[in-house]
């Protein structure tokens, strides 16, 4: 199925700003040589030490109007070899700078005069900003590797700056701009974001404190990035409860025909796919990420917002009711990837794919924006996920050693206004084994100390807590049978583990009964199912002795484990 554009229509589009996002992320900011000059400073030279050629220009606002002019047939070299489809100059410029209506030479050139306005918007200009000291910006800190205090941030505190640079400065494919606005009108949430206000949030973009308050924003708790290097952050586990419940009501909400989340390359295919279990509705999901930051070379995150978008506005993802088919998606070089199936293989322009071997790919946009749909999910998601926020129960049951004595204890999914709470969040891990990993020939499971530590953390919590096994393909099972015998005691300690295949398999992973296969999942996509699953069912019934279950025990971990193996079977 194709459609194109709709005409004459806009679409209402929120956008979610999530962490460590390179498509909100910016180059550093550099002095440039206009700037040194003008100060006495070194100017930036090339390896040969001759000077550099150009300034980087940054997109930066006129603080007053101003008149310039510019020469005519000068926006393309072949301009003039076609000057008798041209209209005449605005004048002619003599050797002196002065412009008059006719030519008074032959050396005169002809020049268009331009009204250049602060309220045009952003123009692309020479940055001149020194540091405090007098020196020049050579990167993002004022001192190399020095403390919080002496960094600046290259990522954005929220889209809206983003969204503005794509608008203005971005040109598409019929020589104009305008490729968001055009299109729709988008507000702008700070869900989880890359960038924060270390010296207090602006007035215009607080909504959850009084009028008089202004909270300085914290690196690692209010916003995350991975630049400058040594003060990288990224989200903890609790903050998968703030993005689900600020995503859930954004889509509540009622004023928005889709959502746009942006997020760092890595780790956007595992939001994606939270949210095509967590969410529940009916409005499209769209996930982007880009391998450039904004303004640097070759910078691909423009284009999949604006696909992005488009594929909202097109309403193909709509089915007969006009409810979303698709579920959650992540728009990436103009494909629609499923959330379920989408990967990032590498730091570039295409370096998704879609793993399990079976599809992922939903559609594409076309050279010339076309929006076509081959494929929807046959798996559940958002608004008909068994797992969403929707149908998790307001508390489960954890299990935890108390004095010495494994037994189950309550565990609050959701307060009183039906919100995610921190401690809700499971905490599960994966456990990846090679073959030859047992250190002797003869190997009990209690010898396997790393493991026996790791399942004691695990009982020692107080929340909800899984494993993820990436092992054979596509059996799932460990190629160590002491491993396989810790993994089961595991499970009659009430802590149920997955299995996948290493890597991306594309085959199933063998169910068993006292184990959830975890069909083609990645061992990633899998963490983030049994998490949802974990609080929807949460843990397993315990065993007097998890290293000798009785028949009844085995049974009654049975029918748990075919609870959690049906939705792994339709997510």
């Amino acid at each position: 199925m194709t459609v194109h554009y709709p005409k004459n229509t806009k679409v209402r589009i929120a956008h979610l700003a999530g962490p460590t996002a390179t498509i909100q992320n910016t180059p550093p900011l550099v002095t440039s040589n206009k700037a040194r000059k003008a100060h006495g400073l070194p100017a930036r030279t090339n390896p040969d030490g001759s000077e550099m050629k150009f300034d980087a220009l940054r997109a930066q606002r006129l603080a007053a109007p101003a008149t310039i002019f510019v020469e005519q047939y000068s926006a393309h070299p072949l301009e003039a070899d076609a000057a008798e489809l041209y209209g005449p100059p605005d004048g002619f410029m003599d050797a002196s700078g002065a412009v008059n209506a006719e030519r008074q030479s032959p050396d005169d050139r002809p020049v268009y005069k331009i009204d250049l306005l602060p309220e045009d918007g952003l123009y692309p200009l020479p940055y001149m900003a020194r540091q405090a000291d007098g020196s020049a910006w050579e990167e993002e800190m004022a001192v190399p590797g020095g403390p919080e205090e002496k960094a600046r941030q290259g990522f954005f505190p929220d889209g809206s700056r983003s969204f503005e640079e794509i608008d203005r400065l971005s040109i598409g494919v019929q020589g104009v701009a305008n490729a968001i606005s055009e299109q729709a009108e988008v507000e702008f949430y700070r869900v989880m974001p890359p960038g924060g206000f270390k010296k207090g949030v602006p007035a215009h973009l607080r909504t959850d404190v009084g009028e008089g308050d202004i909270p300085p924003e914290q690196r690692g708790l209010h916003f995350n990035a991975y630049k400058p290097h040594h003060l990288s952050t990224a989200p903890a586990r609790p903050a998968l409860a703030k993005i689900t419940n600020d995503t859930q009501a954004i889509a509540d909400s009622g004023k928005y025909d889709g959502l746009v989340w942006t997020q760092g390359s890595p780790q956007v295919e595992e939001t994606a796919y939270w949210f095509n279990l967590l969410i529940d509705t009916k409005l499209p999901i769209c996930g982007n990420a880009a391998q450039r930051p904004q303004g640097q070379i070759s910078n691909d995150g423009p284009k999949n917002i604006v696909d992005s978008i488009a594929f909202i506005r097109s309403g193909i993802w709509k089915d007969e009711s006009g409810a979303n088919r698709c579920g959650t998606v992540v728009v990436q070089e103009q494909q629609y990837f499923a959330a379920r199936e989408v990967t990032k293989v590498d730091a570039r322009p295409g370096g998704y794919a879609a793993t399990g071997g079976h599809g992922g790919i939903l559609g594409q946009t076309s050279h010339n924006g076309d929006i076509s749909l081959m494929y929807v999910p046959a798996y559940k998601h958002t608004y008909l996920s068994d797992v969403n926020i929707t149908k998790l129960p307001t508390s489960t049951k954890a299990a935890q050693r108390i004095d010495g004595q494994l037994q189950h204890i309550d565990v609050t999914i959701k307060g009183a206004d039906g919100k995610l709470t921190e401690n809700a969040i499971p905490s599960v891990s994966i456990l990846k084994e090679g073959s030859y990993s047992d250190e002797d020939y003869t190997v009990e499971p209690d010898d396997v100390t790393e493991l026996v530590a790791h399942l004691e953390h695990k009982l020692q919590l107080g929340r909800l807590s899984g494993f993820i096994t990436e092992g054979l393909v596509p059996y799932g099972r460990l190629p160590s049978a002491s491993r396989e015998a810790l993994v089961l005691k595991a499970t009659f300690s009430g802590i149920p583990t997955v299995r996948v295949g290493r890597g991306a398999p594309e085959g199933f992973a063998d169910p068993y009964p006292f184990v959830i296969a975890g069909s083609n999942l990645t061992a990633i996509k899998a963490r983030l199912l049994l998490m949802a699953s974990l609080m929807k069912f949460g843990a397993l019934p315990i065993a007097a002795d998890p290293s000798a279950p009785t028949d009844a025990e085995k049974q009654a971990t049975i029918a748990a484990v075919a609870e959690y193996q049906a939705v792994f079977n339709s997510h």
